[in-house]
């Protein structure tokens, strides 16, 4: 992070990061000197006398050696806060992670008529026994681990009461839903995949029609842990 870009950035941009470097830092073992120095970089509106261009000022020379000590390990805390705000904004809707048996073909409809207008809805119907569909069913439990906005459901084509629509020629299929309307429907869906497929696979297919939302973040525990390794 240089000095030149920190500048350059929005104000309230460097304001937020001074009070985030200022939270985050072991104050207690801080020359006096220093936790003055942090203090008034918190508090941008200090003096009373002189708040707006005290505000609107740029980085010191020492505030910008102040905060260049460590700033590789705090600044991912902070860009990672700051994505993950951006990220709660932006999220409606419920959450899943799991894929949903349906058990009959009224629940079946319920699911599409009443889930959120803004929830994808991915139904696969199966039968046990057809080629394809134990793993399909398996990839799409991998799935719904990584895309929690989405809602999986399952249903087997004779529950689902359909079973001479869905004859074992165009199993397994799937049918993406949102806001009660039909936006993909793939008969024999595994067709378009290789004879060994993957949960990434299955993803790729789904991707390649935009039926699948941006991936959920990585938590905080799970980047920590990338950046040790």
């Amino acid at each position: 992070l240089s000095k030149k870009n920190l500048e350059l950035s929005p104000k309230g941009v460097i304001n937020d990061w001074r009070r985030f470097k200022l939270e985050s830092m072991d104050q207690e073992n801080l020359p006096p000197a220093k936790r003055e120095l942090l203090r008034q970089m918190s508090s941008p509106q200090k003096p009373k006398d002189d708040s707006k261009a005290n505000l609107n000022r740029k980085m010191s020379v020492q505030e910008y050696e102040l905060l260049k000590e460590e700033d590789e390990g705090c600044l991912k805390q902070y860009r990672r806060r700051c994505m993950q705000e951006m990220h709660d904004k932006l999220s409606i809707g419920p959450k899943f992670g799991g894929v949903h048996d349906l058990d009959s073909g009224e629940t079946f409809l319920e699911i599409i008529e009443k889930e959120h207008h803004s929830t994808v809805v991915i139904v696969l119907i199966y039968k046990n026994g057809v080629k394809g569909c134990e793993q399909l069913n398996t990839c799409l439990d991998c799935l719904a681990t990584e895309y929690p906005s989405v809602k999986f459901c399952r249903i087997d084509a004779v529950t689902s009461g359909a079973a001479e629509r869905f004859s074992d020629e165009v199993l397994p299929t799937l049918l993406v839903y949102k806001a009660g309307e039909l936006i993909g429907n793939f008969l024999a869906c595994t067709q378009n995949l290789t004879e060994e497929f993957f949960a990434t696979d299955v993803e790729a297919f789904l991707n390649s029609y935009g039926l699948l939302p941006e991936k959920e973040l990585p938590g905080v525990e799970d980047e920590e842990e990338n950046d040790v390794e």
